[in-house]
């Protein structure tokens, strides 16, 4: 039996972090937090690599049409 994307998603809920590939080439790195069917995206301890230094953003929230894809991470 195949699994439905939505429930891939449920197993990531404050569980490891994941990282939201964005369109315009960025990639935030945090806790998912909640999601919804458009794919708006809320994440916790979210952190962005720029120009070799951590940004840390806190509590976030994405739109989803700016997601292109959505990956565990590896640590």
């Amino acid at each position: 039996m195949t699994r439905r994307p939505l429930e891939i998603l449920d197993q990531a809920l404050n569980r490891n972090p994941v990282i939201v590939s964005l369109k315009g080439g960025r990639e935030i790195r945090g806790i998912l937090q909640g999601y919804d069917v458009h794919m708006n995206l809320v994440l916790d301890k979210a952190e962005e690599e720029v120009e070799g230094s951590l940004q840390s953003f806190g509590t976030l929230i994405i739109r989803g049409d700016n997601v292109i894809y959505i990956s565990p991470s590896v640590d």
